[in-house]
């Protein structure tokens, strides 16, 4: 069985895992502020920050691997819903954390499964499946039976985090040539 250089990760230490979980608390948790505060009729603040969470994702799994990108995404799962209660309204809070927790597995999963191919289609392609699931299962959960217009606002929504994933490829490119380059192919530069 051969390895291709883009599957081999390194080990994620203690502080990495802090620092990783952290970053995904902090860009969840501030979504779920922004996310209550529409910017119009179509979108809220919160659809613009919470992509992201894919990058984080995603720049975990390309230096680390899919299981370090999973744990990553269980812990900040637990701290932003922690967090969310606190700081959005308990409806908000549940449905970001089913959404999250489920849009960020089909991202890594994704990201995983592409990762041999081309360096933009597996956060592409996995970022934009997250972010399809994500503001389905967030939408439909947090804003069903209130009122608002929630379709509108989903729709919104997803375009947004769809422009906005296209935009974390530069990032994302930059980081994986630093931050995210898996140990053999930095042993081998």
């Amino acid at each position: 069985m051969t390895t291709t250089l883009s599957r081999v990760s390194v080990p994620m230490t203690l502080p990495q895992f802090f620092v990783a979980v952290l970053a995904m608390g902090v860009v969840v948790v501030g979504s779920n502020i922004l996310v209550q505060y529409p910017i119009n009729h179509w979108l809220t603040w919160g659809g613009l920050s919470y992509p992201i969470a894919f990058l984080v994702a995603d720049v975990l799994n390309r230096r680390f691997g899919a299981r370090a990108a999973r744990q990553v995404a269980a812990m900040g799962f637990v701290v932003a819903l922690i967090v969310s209660f606190w700081v959005a309204t308990p409806r908000i809070a549940g449905a970001s954390g089913l959404a999250f927790l489920c849009a960020q597995m089909a991202d890594i999963y994704v990201f995983d499964r592409l990762r041999d191919q081309r360096w933009w289609r597996a956060p592409l392609i996995g970022g934009v499946a997250g972010a399809v699931l994500d503001t389905c299962v967030f939408f439909s959960a947090a804003f069903a039976g209130t009122g608002i217009h929630w379709v509108a606002l989903l729709l919104g929504d997803l375009a947004v985090k769809l422009v906005v994933n296209l935009t974390m490829l530069a990032p994302f490119r930059a980081l994986m040539w630093n931050l995210a380059r898996p140990a053999a192919m930095q042993q081998s530069s």
